[in-house]
């Protein structure tokens, strides 16, 4: 078995699920770790930190050898992201440490613990570092060399860290093999695509490096240059603010950026590359890297490309896909770095997201193999015909405001939440052209194109083209965000005058469902971009044939596929994975499963047998079964760590049951299920885009439902808020108060037909709880349906109708609120005069005497007759106006639930 092999065996098991380059809040996103790490042992390596000279400057370095080498091993020089150290890249290096290699990793000049200024991989800066840290791996005893000063050496980098491994490899003849990962080509192209500047991601990269504060090696504080500029070289600080001024780079600008785009020096790359690129991303699509490997391979250097569901936008990177890029990097590395195993060949190899797990709601993914790398235009098209006449469109000012197409530095979830649905175009700034539904699906694997006229008053046009993918139910999806935006000059002011302009679309992988329709929509504003300053009105014509680029691959599962072939002959492995396909191919059916059960077709909430435990043993859900009828408020009760927010994210699909079933109006709930579309909830807390204001927060949700506007109630809903003239403020500026009442605003647009709220009075005020119980009360009408978790009894006893208590993971008592609370020795006094009444009760010696209200009080007789106790107050010439049985929900809890009541919170 190859050294290869072995290595994967040691590490399979440690696998964990990951996200594959997510972005983060601030551009230290782009200090993005290899994609294929895994968790080494601590053992398996050691390492010690370094200061090693650059060109004029140190450089904070961390050396990492394996420990059970056996003579001299080869190196790999691994490169961070933009905002990144030697930190950001540390599982990739004890994971190649663990793998047999020497690894080097450092933090480039002006970022962290090294000094300098950043210069953006600047040939004369980043990269003469890069070769004076492959001079000190030539002098290592441990590193093997191919002459004296060659160290056996590749690189590997992600984002700026991989822009440098293909600078160094062009400049640098002693690199063996390089793997640049979602990286750029053109950086001038990149920033400025179709000569509209991308606004929001150079902003990232400009304000992520202008923190002036620098630490040297020392580690004392020390002010740089400019502080408009902070740790960047003025030249790149100029070239920012000119573009960022203009919109347009000037020469200058452009030269710089073009010194350092790799796309100067892949005809003298000879290094083996292999390049890895994300599909979700906005800031170096799948683009650059096509331009990267047509320009390497032009100059007879092998080169393999790969396509993966992740990218500086987020994205998720599920095992099978983060297995696959781990694979053919290892795969890579030990053929050309240790001269083991078969040459990889240029087979292309790519993934498309599925669906959603039923299992953990994580994106599933398919992965894919071709004999060839196609390039971004497929291997075959399809036509595409779109109907819609010319249309007029406003340039607002300033583009302000701006459509939503993706949100460059939000990243994770949420933008794959956005690029899954939430883009939103401002009405009157966009026009549509749709195809009729697709008879059959088409595999899109490329860039699509389609031409387009354009006229405008002032003879130019800043235009923003997408291509949605539009479901039955008219729910639209901007694949991965993305946009094509161009700047049109000399055009005329009469669309019938204008000629042709063919549109080339970012490259998507997708497929489009049969029955779906296509969607090319042109914008005049995004809120990525800059837009032209000047209002204007301009006219649009999209000629009828939209093309899309097809890809037919081999599905990578298959025996045979480019992961199995690594892994065959271990035999455990392949069990493990047979199992893992034949539980992928039950939760593909399960989410299909639409049969409606008969006897619960009317029922809003069913719940049999919940069991929901841990991997580590914990249960947090014994056994659980309720239901919720329409017309009832049910309220879900129990101590801290009782299985209650467990149930409820169970049942809106955030995780789930070891065993059971739930059913909505008859369905089988699963994630994903349409059923959901009836069910409006808040649980684990609201979460909105800080950037919009309350009321564009509840428009975009809506938006994403896909479904008529007129259904939304949106003015009940916003009345519900409460929140008046705050509903326009940005949500960032919001109270926690506030944002929960927008929270139930939000459950509540559409009026569904079942609520389901967990602690939905958390953060009001009295006089909004007191509002919010008759709101639940009013909202359980017209056959409705309300399940409510909450700690505050009191306000369950007047708001609920029925009650569930939960102790222990198990349900101990469930009925009316009524029948819950029973018989009990206390009792309700309306009385005259409260004070006076209180010491006639406690001389006569009853247990506890409290007041509720200003003529009432709670007594518990402690034996005392009923009729003793009236007589007593009336003779002191207390009036007793009524007395009725009172046992509070708090005493019925108490008692059901014991010792209990204080748990150790909730799982």
């Amino acid at each position: 078995m190859s050294a290869l092999s072995a290595g994967l065996r040691r590490a399979l098991p440690r696998l964990n699920r990951r996200r594959v380059i997510p972005a983060a809040a601030a551009l230290a996103v782009l200090a993005a770790a290899a994609v294929w790490a895994v968790r080494p042992a601590a053992d398996a390596w050691t390492s010690e930190d370094l200061r090693l000279a650059g060109d004029g400057v140190e450089l904070d370095a961390r050396f990492y050898l394996p420990a059970d080498r056996d003579g001299k091993v080869p190196a790999v020089l691994v490169a961070h992201g933009f905002g990144g150290t030697k930190d950001s890249v540390r599982s990739d290096a004890e994971s190649l440490a663990e793998q047999g290699y020497a690894v080097l990793t450092y933090t480039a000049r002006g970022f962290g613990r090294s000094t300098g200024q950043i210069h953006l991989d600047s040939p004369d800066h980043e990269v003469k570092d890069a070769s004076l840290l492959l001079d000190w791996l030539a002098t290592r005893p441990e590193v093997t060399t191919d002459a004296a000063g060659d160290p056996r050496v590749a690189v590997v980098g992600g984002s700026y860290g991989g822009a440098l491994a293909l600078l160094l490899a062009g400049q640098d003849q002693r690199v063996d093999a390089i793997v640049p990962q979602i990286t750029w080509n053109d950086l001038g192209q990149s920033l400025v695509p179709g000569g509209v500047f991308k606004k929001s991601w150079a902003g990232y990269f400009f304000g992520n490096g202008a923190a002036t504060l620098t630490l040297g090696g020392s580690g004392r504080g020390q002010e740089q240059g400019d502080p408009a500029c902070g740790r960047f070289a003025e030249d790149v600080c100029k070239a920012y603010l000119q573009m960022a001024t203009t919109g347009v780079p000037d020469e200058t600008t452009t030269a710089l950026l073009r010194e350092s785009s790799p796309a100067t020096v892949l005809d003298k790359i000879k290094a083996p590359t292999l390049l890895i690129q994300g599909a979700v991303d906005s800031l170096f699509p799948l683009s650059e890297a096509d331009a990267n490997a047509k320009g390497i391979a032009a100059a007879g250097t092998p080169v393999k490309v790969a396509w993966f569901t992740g990218g500086h936008d987020g994205g998720e990177g599920p095992g099978t896909d983060s297995d696959r890029v781990k694979y053919l990097t290892l795969q890579w590395l030990e053929h050309y770095l240790k001269g083991e195993g078969e040459t990889p060949g240029d087979a292309f190899t790519w993934s498309r997201v599925a669906g959603f797990s039923a299992m953990d709601r994580d994106l599933v993914t398919n992965g894919y193999s071709a004999d060839a790398y196609p390039g971004i235009s497929g291997t075959g098209t399809t036509d595409v015909t779109l109907t819609g006449a010319a249309q007029p469109i406003a340039n607002p000012p300033n583009g302000n405001p701006g459509a939503i197409s993706s949100l460059p530095g939000i990243g994770g979830r949420l933008s794959s939440l956005l690029s899954g649905g939430v883009a939103m175009d401002i009405p009157g700034q966009h026009a549509n052209w749709e195809s009729a539904p697709l008879t059959g699906s088409i595999d899109v694997a490329g860039a699509p194109t389609v031409s387009l006229r354009a006229a405008s008053p002032t003879g130019e046009a800043t235009l923003f083209v997408k291509l949605y993918d539009v479901d039955p139910n008219g729910t639209s999806t901007l694949s991965a965000g993305l946009v094509a935006p161009i700047r049109l000059t000399g055009l005329p002011a009469d669309v019938t005058q204008a000629q042709p302009v063919t549109v080339t679309l970012p490259a998507i992988v997708r497929e489009i469902e049969a029955g779906h329709t296509v969607r090319i929509t042109v914008a005049t504003s995004d809120q990525a971009f800059l837009s032209p300053a000047t209002p204007a009105v301009y006219t649009v014509a999209v000629e009828s044939t939209l093309t899309l680029p097809t890809l037919a691959g081999t599905p990578i599962a298959d025996p045979g596929s480019v992961w199995w072939y690594a892994l065959a002959g271990v035999l455990g492995v392949i069990v493990l994975g047979l199992i893992v396909l034949l539980l992928i191919r039950r939760v593909l059916h399960r989410r299909r499963d639409v049969t409606v059960v008969g006897e619960h077709a009317d029922t809003p909430l069913v719940v049999k047998g919940l069991r929901k435990a841990y991997g580590d043993g914990f249960v947090a859900v014994q056994e659980i079964s309720f239901t919720v009828q329409r017309g009832q408020v049910v309220g879900l009760l129990g101590p801290n760590g009782a299985g209650k927010t467990t149930t409820l994210r169970v049942l809106m699909g955030l995780t789930q049951p070891t065993a059971g079933e739930i059913y909505v109006f008859g369905h089988r709930l699963v994630s994903g299920a349409p059923i959901l579309s009836r069910v409006g909830a808040l649980v684990e807390g609201p979460g909105f885009l800080p950037h919009l204001s309350g009321y564009e927060n509840l428009k975009a949700y809506w938006l994403a439902t896909g479904r008529p506007w007129e259904d939304a109630r949106f003015e009940e809903a916003l009345e519900i808020a409460g929140l008046g003239e705050s509903v326009h403020r940005k949500t960032r500026k919001y109270s926690h108060g506030m944002r929960q009442r927008l929270a139930i605003a939000q459950a509540m647009l559409g009026l569904p037909e079942l609520l389901v709220l967990d602690e939905p009075t958390d953060g009001l005020d009295p006089p909004q709880i007191a509002e919010m119980r008759r709101v639940l009360q009013r909202y359980a009408t017209d056959g409705r349906a309300v399940l409510v978790s909450s700690h505050l009894l009191a306000e369950v006893e007047q708001t609920c109708t029925h009650a569930v208590v939960v102790n222990k993971g198990r349900i101990v008592a469930s009925g009316p609120v009524n029948d819950i609370v029973g018989d009990s020795p206390s009792v309700q006094l309306d009385v005259s005069d409260v004070p006076a009444a209180t010491r006639v009760l406690e001389e006569l010696g009853v247990k506890s005497v409290q007041t509720e209200g200003e003529s009432s009080l709670i007594v518990d007789m402690n034996g005392t007759a009923r009729s003793e106790v009236v007589a007593s107050l009336v003779t002191a010439g207390i009036g007793v106006d009524r007395l009725v049985p009172r046992r509070r929900l708090e005493d019925a809890f108490l008692s059901l639930v014991g010792d209990n009541s204080r748990g150790s919170g909730d799982r």
